[in-house]
């Protein structure tokens, strides 16, 4: 995965494109419910060809020291990336699968909610490109629990708004882990509110 230097030098690259491509001012409703005067688009990143490249490589750092089998989350915001990683890992010789979380279960076919090559209590870490709340991991995670008994290491996401993610993921025992946090952006969050809605 290369030396400590060619990760900082990775994350700054990906700070700037992040900063440049998908950080957008205005007045926005996020999918939390909540209104932002700022916005990240994190398709701009996600389905960019070098911004996904360095999201992977650099999510695939920040998780090395968990004992991961998988990684996904919510679609669709988390299939780029997840597919991504685990081209990566397989490039490299490594056993990382990918799934995806559907909104709902399908009516069709196997009627799952989660897809993917996942046996039953598998380590997973679920993915965000941006996460507020930590709503959508939530439902994520009560999918992957529910369906295959997934253990679930935590939740690793590209920005952190700094708006309750944290503490809603940590208040249902499970860690999230950021390559930045929104004031790697000159952005200071608001206030949370109290109690921190999911």
């Amino acid at each position: 995965m290369g030396t400590i230097e060619d990760f900082q030098a990775e994350k700054e690259e990906l700070r700037e494109l992040i900063a440049t491509r998908a950080l957008r001012f205005g007045d926005f409703v996020l999918a939390s419910g909540q209104r932002s005067t700022y916005y990240i688009d994190g398709k701009q990143i996600t389905l960019h060809s070098r911004g996904l490249y360095l999201l992977a490589r650099l999510l695939m750092k920040l998780i090395e020291d968990w004992p991961v089998e998988a990684v996904g989350g919510m679609s669709i915001g988390a299939d780029p990336i997840a597919g991504a990683i685990a081209a990566l890992a397989g490039a490299e010789g490594r056993p990382l699968d990918a799934f995806i979380v559907r909104k709902e279960a399908k009516e069709r076919g196997t009627r799952k909610q989660v897809e993917g090559p996942l046996s039953e209590g598998a380590r997973v870490v679920v993915l965000e490109d941006v996460i507020t709340t930590g709503g959508s991991s939530l439902q994520a995670i009560e999918a992957l629990r529910r369906e295959v008994n997934a253990e679930v290491l935590g939740v690793a996401a590209m920005v952190d708004r700094l708006q309750g993610g944290r503490e809603n993921l940590g208040a249902h025992g499970v860690e999230l882990r950021s390559l930045f946090t929104i004031r790697d952006f000159g952005i200071e969050p608001p206030p949370l509110r109290a109690p921190v809605a999911e």
